[in-house]
C-alpha cells in the first residue's frame, strides 16, 4: 500500500524567517521567537517542530488556534485567511544530547571541562531549533539573532557575517535563499586561523583550544585553495562573503556542508603536520574538499526532495577526488578511490534487495537511512566518474556552469542535471544514467572464447548470496583496450569475432573496464585470465588490483571457487603497489572467516601470512624512511599487521623495541606505524600498567588520530578481564564519547576473545543505546557493523532473533532487512567453501 504524504510546502510557502534564540548552556534550555513571512495556500497549514513547548502563535499580530501533532512533528495552525501572511511563534525547547539540533560538545582544557554549542540540522533537525517548513524545497532567506550566556573569550559563528552586537544579542546578515537544513551556528571558547582567497573571500578555520595551532593548517590551506579551484572548475563564483570551517569535539557524521559554516568531526578535520600518516592527510583533504563541493552542488542548487539525496552526495563524493587531485597531485588520490569507494559499492550493491541510488522516501525517520555510504556516496560517485569519463571535463564544466546559472538559489532533480550535461556534450547522459540509477545492482560481464574461437561478451546481474533471478540489463561503458569493442554494450551478448585475430592485431591481453571507472566486474575465462596474469608486470596497479578484486567478488558470488581465487594469489605476492597489497590482504582477511580460531587451519593460515609478509618486512623495515614513495609508506601498515597476525616473533620484538623507545611519549611514534606498534604491545606484551596508561592517554589527549590508535590497540587484548573493563566504559561519557561509542563497540566485537561480550552488551543495552544515540543520523550503522562481524550459524541465529522483531522501527527497516540477508550470505558461503578453502591454504604452503 502506497502512502501519500502531503508536503508542508504545498500548504505554506515561506519566503523569509526572522529567528531570535536565547540559549542557556547552564540550564540546557533555550527560548525562541520565530517570525515567518510567506504565502498560505490554504487556511489549515502545518509547521514543523520537534521537542518544542509552543507558547503562542499569531498571524498578522492576531492569536490563532494551533495544536500539536507529534507523530508528524508539526503544529497544525488554522489561519484567518490565505495569501501572504506573517506568522510569529514563541516557544521554548531543550538543548539536546544526541548530536542533532542544537547540542553541546565537550572537551577538556587544563583539567577543566569546556563546552562548545553547535548544530546539526540535516536531514530534519532544524525543526528542533526553530519552527519551520523543514523541507529542502522550502527555500527562504533568514535573519538570525542569538543571545547566550556569554563568557570572556567566546566566539560565535553563523552562516553569514555578524553585522552588529547590541544588548547582548549577536545579529547576523541576511542569508541567501537556502534550505532549513543548511542553517548553522556555533559558539564557545575557540581558536582560529584566517586567510582569504585571491578573490577576497574570507576563509576561517576554528577549533577547540585543546589542539595545537598547527593542527588547523592543513584544513585552512585546503579550504582556501579548494574554494579557488571550485570557482574555476564550476565557472561560478562562490556566492557568500566567507567560508568558515568549525571542528566540533562531538559530531555524529564526518562533516556537514552548512552553507558558509561547515562543521566537522575533529578526526576528519585536524591533523598534526609534524606527525600524521599520509592516509590522514588524504582523509582530511578529501573531507574538506567534499564539503566545499557542496557549497555549490547542494547549497546553491539543492535537491527538490530527499529521494535525490544521491544527487548531492554522489556529486560531492566524486568532486572531492577531482579537487584533491588538483591540489595535492602527490597523493595519487584516485588510487585511494579504488580502495575505498569502489569495493564499498561493489560489495553492498551485490546483495539482492539493495536499494537503487534513486529511491522514494516520505517518512522523516527513513530519510537518515538513505545515507547509505556504499550506495548514495560510493556507487553514486562511480556513476558520476562514469559520466565524466563518457563526456570529458570540458563538457562537464560547461554543463555545470549552465546548471548553476539556471537553478541557483532554487532546487533541481537529477533529470535537470542530465539535461544540461547532455546539451553541453551531445551525449544522451540521461538515457545512460537513468538505466543505472533506477535499478539496483550491477552486471558481471563474462568474457570468453567460444567453441568457434570467437571472443564473446555477455552481461547478467551479479549477486552475492541468495537471490531471485533477474533479467535486468545495463548500458555498459566498455572502456576496452581493443578497438573492435564498441563504446557502450547495450545488448545482452556481443560477439567480437576471432579472438586469435584480435590478439595478434592488438598485441596485448584483452581488457575491458580499463581504469576501473565503470560500475561492473569482469569474469575472464581461463585463457583470457592467464594471458593477463602472464603479463601482470606490464599492467598498471589499478588493473592488477582490479583482476584480483573481481576474482574475489566472483568467489563470494560462487561464480568461481575460493580455491581458484587463492591459486592466483601468489602472482601478487611481494607486489610494491599499496592498492594491490590492500586487496591481497582483503582476500587473506576474508579467508580468516573460514578457519576456526586456535585451530590447525588457523595455524596454517598464519604461515601463509608469514609467506606473504616476510620478504616485504625485510625490504621495508618497521620505521618509515625519509623521502620514500607513497607505495612504500602506505604498504608498510598492511605488512606490519599481516606479520603480527602471522605471529612472526622477529616482527613482534621489533615492534616492542619501537614501543620501548617511545615509551615516555607514545604520541611521537611515527603515525603510520603507531597502530601496529600499540596493537602489538597490547596483544603480545600486555600489562595492566600499559593498559591503564593507554586509557589515561585516551581520556586526556586531543589528537583524534592518536586516540583512534589507542582505541584499536586496547580493544585488541585477549585478556577477558580487561575486555570486560572496556565494555564497562561504554556508558562512561568521560571516557567514551557517544560519537565514538560505535568504534569502541566494533573494537571488542571484532576481537574473537571479546565478540560474545560485546554482543551480549548490545542485546542487554539496546534500549539505552536508542535513548543515547538513537536520534543521530549514523545510528543505523550499529546494525551494519554487528552484521559484518558475524560469520557462524549460531551468530546468524542470534542476530536474526534479536533484530527481526525490530524490523518495523522507523529508520531501521531497510538496514535490518539487508543485514539479516548479509549475515546469512556470509554463513552460507563459509559452510559451502570451508573445506576447499582449507585445502587451498595447504596448497599455498607447498
Amino acid at each position: 500500500m502506497t502512502t501519500t504524504v502531503t508536503r508542508l510546502y504545498d500548504l505554506f510557502k515561506p519566503n523569509h524567517y526572522t529567528i531570535y534564540l536565547d540559549i542557556n548552556r547552564g540550564t540546557k534550555q533555550f527560548s525562541g521567537v520565530t517570525t515567518i513571512e510567506g504565502v498560505a495556500e490554504t487556511k489549515d497549514i502545518k509547521i514543523n517542530q520537534k521537542f518544542m513547548d509552543i507558547k503562542s502563535v499569531t498571524c498578522n499580530d492576531k492569536a490563532v488556534p494551533f495544536k500539536f501533532d507529534d507523530t508528524s512533528e508539526t503544529i497544525q495552525i488554522t489561519l484567518p485567511q490565505t495569501g501572504f501572511v506573517t506568522l510569529k511563534i514563541e516557544y521554548t525547547a531543550p538543548i539536546t544530547n544526541r548530536m542533532m539540533g542544537i547540542y553541546p560538545s565537550y572537551y577538556t582544557l587544563n583539567g577543566q571541562q569546556k563546552e562548545i554549542i553547535g548544530t546539526q540540522f540535516e536531514s530534519t533537525a532544524a525543526r528542533q531549533a526553530f519552527p519551520c517548513v523543514d523541507e529542502p524545497a522550502a527555500k527562504a532567506t533568514f535573519d538570525l539573532a542569538i543571545k547566550f550566556d556569554e563568557e570572556d573569550g567566546d566566539i560565535i559563528l553563523a552562516n553569514m557575517p555578524e553585522k552588529c552586537f547590541k544588548d547582548g544579542v549577536h545579529y547576523f546578515d541576511t542569508t541567501k535563499r537556502m534550505s532549513t537544513y543548511l542553517i548553522a551556528f556555533g559558539f564557545g571558547q575557540l581558536q582560529q586561523k584566517l586567510d582569504q582567497t585571491k578573490d577576497g573571500i574570507k576563509i576561517g578555520v576554528f577549533a577547540s583550544k585543546d589542539h595545537k595551532p598547527c593542527e588547523l593548517d592543513m584544513a585552512l590551506k585546503t579550504a582556501t585553495h579548494g574554494i579557488e579551484f571550485y570557482e574555476d572548475f564550476y565557472q561560478t563564483p562562490y556566492p557568500l562573503p566567507h567560508s568558515w570551517q568549525l571542528g566540533l569535539p562531538d559530531f555524529s557524521a564526518g562533516a556537514m556542508e552548512n552553507w558558509g559554516l561547515i562543521t566537522y568531526r575533529e578526526a576528519d578535520f585536524l591533523l598534526n603536520p609534524h606527525n600524521a600518516s599520509l592516509s590522514t592527510f588524504q582523509q582530511v583533504s578529501t573531507v574538506v574538499t567534499h564539503e566545499l563541493a557542496h557549497q555549490w552542488f547542494g547549497d546553491l542548487v539543492t535537491m527538490e526532495w530527499w529521494d535525490d539525496l544521491w544527487l548531492n552526495e554522489s556529486f560531492a563524493n566524486m568532486m572531492e577526488y577531482v579537487c584533491t587531485n588538483h591540489l595535492y597531485p602527490q597523493y595519487k588520490i584516485w588510487e585511494n578511490f579504488q580502495i575505498t569507494q569502489v569495493p564499498m559499492a561493489l560489495n553492498r550493491d551485490a546483495i539482492d534487495g539493495v536499494q537503487p541510488i534513486h529511491i522514494q522516501v516520505e517518512d522523516p525517520a527513513d530519510i537518515d537511512a538513505l545515507f547509505d555510504p556504499a550506495i548514495v556516496y560510493a556507487k553514486g560517485s562511480r556513476m558520476l566518474v562514469m559520466v565524466r569519463s563518457l563526456i570529458g571535463d570540458d563538457a562537464l564544466r560547461k554543463g555545470l556552469k549552465s546548471y548553476f546559472a539556471k537553478y541557483k538559489y532554487s532546487n533541481a532533480c537529477g533529470d535537470d542535471l542530465w539535461r544540461e550535461l547532455s546539451q553541453a556534450s551531445g551525449v544522451p547522459v540521461g538515457d545512460v544514467m537513468n538505466n543505472w540509477l533506477n535499478q539496483p545492482g550491477y552486471p558481471v560481464v563474462d568474457a570468453k572464447i567460444d567453441e568457434n574461437g570467437d571472443l564473446v561478451l555477455s552481461q547478467k546481474q551479479f549477486f552475492i548470496g541468495d537471490h531471485d533471478e533477474s533479467s535486468r540489463q545495463w548500458q555498459i561503458p566498455m572502456n576496452a583496450n581493443y578497438t573492435a569493442v564498441p563504446k557502450l554494450m547495450t545488448t545482452q551478448t556481443l560477439n567480437l569475432g576471432s579472438y586469435s585475430d584480435l590478439r595478434n592485431q592488438e598485441g596485448k591481453p584483452f581488457q575491458i573496464n580499463v581504469e576501473n571507472n565503470a560500475h561492473y566486474i569482469v569474469h575472464y575465462d581461463d585463457t583470457l585470465l592467464n594471458d593477463l596474469l602472464k603479463h601482470l608486470d606490464d599492467l598498471d596497479a589499478i588493473t592488477q588490483r582490479q583482476i584480483l578484486q573481481d576474482m574475489h567478488l566472483l568467489a563470494q558470488g560462487k561464480e568461481v571457487g575460493y580455491d581458484k581465487l587463492l591459486s592466483i594469489l601468489p602472482f601478487f605476492k611481494n607486489n610494491k603497489s599499496y592498492i594491490v597489497n590492500d586487496e591481497v590482504f582483503c582476500v587473506l582477511d576474508d579467508v580468516r572467516n573460514f578457519v576456526q580460531p586456535h585451530s590447525l587451519e588457523e595455524t596454517n593460515l598464519r604461515k601463509v601470512y608469514d609467506e606473504f609478509t616476510k620478504d616485504q618486512i625485510a625490504r621495508l623495515g618497521w620505521m618509515p624512511r625519509e623521502n620514500e614513495d607513497n607505495d612504500d609508506a602506505l604498504t608498510r601498515p598492511y605488512i606490519l599487521a599481516g606479520a603480527l597476525f602471522a605471529q612472526n616473533t622477529d616482527a613482534q620484538q621489533a615492534g616492542h623495541a619501537v614501543f620501548e623507545k617511545y615509551a615516555n611519549n607514545l604520541q611521537n611514534i611515527p603515525a603510520s606505524i603507531r597502530p601496529a606498534v600499540l596493537k602489538n604491545e597490547m596483544e603480545n606484551f600486555y600489562s595492566d600498567t600499559t593498559f591503564n596508561s593507554m586509557i589515561n592517554l585516551y581520556r586526556t589527549n586531543g589528537d583524534a588520530s592518536f586516540k583512534s590508535d589507542l582505541l584499536n590497540a586496547v580493544t585488541s587484548t585477549s585478556d577477558k578481564q580487561t575486555l570486560e573493563k572496556i565494555i564497562g566504559y561504554y556508558k562512561d561519557a568521560n571516557t567514551v564519547k557517544p560519537q565514538d561509542l560505535r568504534f569502541w563497540y566494533v573494537g571488542v566485537l571484532t576481537n574473537e576473545d571479546g565478540k560474545a561480550l560485546a554482543w551480549k552488551w548490545m542485546q542487554d543495552n539496546w534500549d539505552w543505546l536508542v535513548r543515547t544515540v538513537g536520534g543521530d543520523m549514523e545510528f543505523h550503522r550499529y546494525v551494519t557493523v554487528t552484521a559484518q562481524a558475524f560469520h557462524t550459524p549460531q551468530y546468524y541465529k542470534e542476530f536474526k532473533a534479536f533484530f527481526e522483531p525490530k524490523i518495523n522501527t522507523p529508520g531501521l527497516t531497510r538496514e535490518i532487512t539487508m543485514d539479516i540477508r548479509s549475515v546469512q550470505t556470509s554463513v552460507d558461503l563459509i559452510c559451502a567453501n570451508k573445506d576447499k578453502v582449507n585445502a587451498a591454504i595447504s596448497e599455498l604452503l607447498k
